[in-house]
């Protein structure tokens, strides 16, 4: 997983999870309060409320895998607020996932990644400029 060079939305959990759960427990979670499909081929990264733990959970094609991380010192990046904790679910990167599980404080308050490149957006500005 952490060499994967294929294409995969990663989806953070905004809220602390009890990662006590095993592959039903989050793919729960996945599936029921955030209406997405665990088997998707996303990756689904979860942490506890101390935010010294935190397990990935992906598909492989063959199989679900869940992968876990324990901190030995300082604490994951916090990626929720307590007002909106419920509802927030934060897109990251894979660059910004592996940051995330390096234990990198800025993921989830900062853009680290550009916005992605979209040719007919570009397109559209050079039509509009050359009229």
């Amino acid at each position: 997983m952490t060499g994967s060079t294929r294409q995969v939305t990663v989806w953070a959990y905004g809220a602390p999870a009890d990662l006590r759960k095993g592959f039903d427990g989050l793919s729960g979670l996945v599936s029921q309060r955030r209406a997405q499909d665990p088997l998707s081929g996303d990756c689904y990264l979860f942490v506890n409320a101390t935010r010294k733990r935190a397990k990935v959970l992906l598909w492989d094609g063959t199989g679900l895998c869940i992968y876990a991380k324990r901190l030995e010192r300082g604490r994951f990046a916090c990626l929720w607020r307590a007002a909106e904790a419920a509802a927030r679910v934060v897109r990251l990167t894979m660059s910004e996932r592996q940051l995330f599980l390096e234990g990198s404080t800025l993921v989830g308050r900062v853009a680290l990644s550009p916005a992605p490149f979209h040719v007919e957006d570009t397109q559209k500005l050079l039509a509009r400029r050359g009229r």
